[in-house]
């Protein structure tokens, strides 16, 4: 009896989160503050007012947050398509890879020098807040999408970059330190996991799309199925060949947003509603393992901050900027793609795995990220609708 009180107590929370979570959606438009934001301190309030509810592990949530985050890139991919991101093929290239790279450099300095950590806890955090999330900036938008080449390039941008910070973090980590002989091993698992998850994306995703096209299914209620189990089979058997999963997902997608299928409406509708859902899960569940006391203490959320402020206003516009030199965006584009370059999900995630990671005080490392996240969330999400005025940004209504 006792087990199935428990389990009551553990859907009542999850009914009324999730409830909060997409009538967050709602407060946006009169408050301008980003859902996500809102979504990740209302879990992180009711686990602090319900300590009888055990949080799920880090190892149970990175599970929920990796499939949510699957279907997300997969979704995002399909949105670009080949032509949009064909187009911009270069600039997302750019800013998506080495603009990663730099920025964890650029951000490894800055921990080092000025927050005092070491060089390996300082590459950790770096890496883990290096990559974007375009969906904060759609979620203030509403129905609206951003015109022209700056939100393919914003969109694009987030779909490479995800999948080089978790290949990354995940090479840091086996590497286990910064020395000559763990360099060489970082360097080589990264490859390694891009080249397959290169490979498996390209050649998974025309093998799909030709299965879509060419093997008809009965009902077309069961099209969206069948593209789910495309996306979970893509991502495992790149994960099983040592290679990003997100990344062959999200090349998949981009092939497959030129699908020919009559059921293609519905194929974007359940995948955008997916994606939609997966953005809740994401980040509920890490909402779920927020300490607020542990956010409180200034060498936590005194760093963040600090970080946040140097990432969005300094250390991007420097050491990305010039990678959009070239790209066929005016100058106030260019802008406001580095300054609409918030941070999402990933970033937490990413931080989570930092608690396992053979650092010291990894509660501290983790609750930097978290702040960090949340600032850019709140701060550089709600001056979004005001950029946008600024630099003459138009938006579109949605499709679908």
């Amino acid at each position: 009896m006792a087990d199935t009180q428990t389990f009551a107590w553990l859907l009542l929370l999850a009914a009324l989160v999730g409830l909060g979570a997409l009538l967050s959606y709602r407060v946006t438009h009169w408050i301008r503050v980003p859902a996500p934001a809102l979504m990740l301190v209302a879990a992180a309030i009711a686990v602090a007012a319900m300590p009888a509810v055990d949080a799920p592990s880090s190892g149970t949530v990175g599970r929920i947050v990796t499939i949510a985050l699957a279907f997300i890139l997969f979704e995002g991919g399909m949105g670009i398509g080949v032509d949009r991101f064909r187009s911009a093929s270069r600039t997302i290239g750019l800013v998506g890879v080495v603009g990663t790279f730099v920025t964890a450099v650029g951000v490894s300095a800055f921990l080092h020098v000025v927050v005092g950590l070491d060089w390996y806890a300082a590459a950790l955090v770096a890496t883990a807040i290096a990559p974007t999330d375009p969906a904060v900036v759609f979620s203030v938008l509403g129905q609206q999408e951003v015109e022209g080449r700056s939100g393919t390039v914003l969109e694009g941008e987030s779909g490479a970059n995800d999948p080089v910070g978790i290949a990354l973090m995940i090479s840091l980590l086996a590497a286990g330190g910064l020395s000559g002989g763990a360099m060489a091993h970082l360097l080589g698992q990264f490859a390694l996991q891009m080249a397959v998850g290169l490979a498996i994306g390209l050649v998974g995703g025309v093998a799909v799309r030709r299965f879509v096209e060419r093997v008809p299914l009965p009902d077309g209620g069961l099209e969206p199925i069948r593209t789910i189990a495309c996306v979970l089979l893509l991502f495992a058997v790149a994960t099983l060949l040592h290679g990003s999963g997100f990344l062959a997902v999200f090349v998949a997608g981009v092939l497959m947003g030129e699908v020919r299928t009559p059921y293609r409406g519905d194929l974007e509708r359940v995948h955008a509603g997916l994606a939609s859902l997966g953005e809740v899960i994401a980040f509920v569940v890490l909402g779920l393992t927020v300490h607020l006391s542990t956010l409180a203490q200034p060498e936590v959320w005194v760093p963040g901050c600090a970080l946040a402020i140097v990432l969005g206003l300094v250390l991007r516009p420097v050491l990305v900027g010039p990678l959009l030199l070239g790209s066929g965006l005016s100058r106030n584009e260019r802008w406001f793609v580095l300054l609409a370059g918030l941070k999402g999900a990933v970033p937490i995630l990413l931080g989570l795995l930092l608690l396992d990671a053979d650092v010291s005080d990894p509660q501290r490392l983790y609750g930097i990220v978290v702040v960090a996240v949340l600032v850019s969330v709140s701060v550089q999400g709600s001056l979004v609708p005001t950029m946008m005025r600024v630099f003459g940004i138009r938006t579109r209504p949605a499709e679908g």
